[in-house]
């Protein structure tokens, strides 16, 4: 009768890279990286209007040519990603360290929306909100003073939860 085998258990981002640097490489995605990190790559101004489609690599045996990145853009935002196209190749190029991109494609379609939650900052408690409104001092106008007292206390919670 034969022992099972068991293996080592290992972290679930070891087995997910794997298969999306397959899946990616499909597509035409060598470099996970491109559609990843986009925003990082083309800021937030071009990453929400636009998307990576495919990055053909230059070939071996031509060390001169470079790759080619499809973008796809909506329809209004063409022109503009047509001019910011030298931005963008050197934005790719310097996040990979080396001249990779040459040349951008564009097609025109519809963008998958890239939504971030933005977490609102917790409301201070009155306790706090007293105290500062005390340290604040003398003030003719009251709704000026709590504004003020409120805006201490969210400025102190975003400091207290960065350390």
């Amino acid at each position: 009768m034969n022992k099972p085998k068991y293996r080592k258990t290992r972290p679930l981002a070891d087995l997910v890279g794997d298969c999306l640097n397959t899946a990616f490489a499909r597509q035409g995605f060598v470099a996970v990286e491109v559609v990843t990190h986009w925003e990082e790559i083309a800021g937030p101004e071009l990453a929400s209007r636009t998307e990576p489609m495919r990055l053909v690599w230059p070939r071996r045996d031509d060390p001169d040519s470079e790759g080619t990145l499809t973008v796809k853009v909506e329809g209004a935002y063409a022109l503009d990603l047509q001019y910011a196209a030298p931005v963008l190749i050197e934005r790719v190029n310097r996040y990979f360290g080396w001249r990779c991109v040459g040349r951008i494609a564009i097609r025109q379609g519809p963008v998958t929306p890239r939504t971030r939650e933005v977490s609102l900052p917790l409301e201070p408690s009155p306790e706090s909100l007293a105290r500062i409104e005390d340290g604040l001092g003398e003030f003719e106008d009251a709704k000026l003073k709590s504004s003020l007292a409120r805006l201490g206390a969210l400025v102190r919670n975003s400091r207290n939860a960065q350390e």
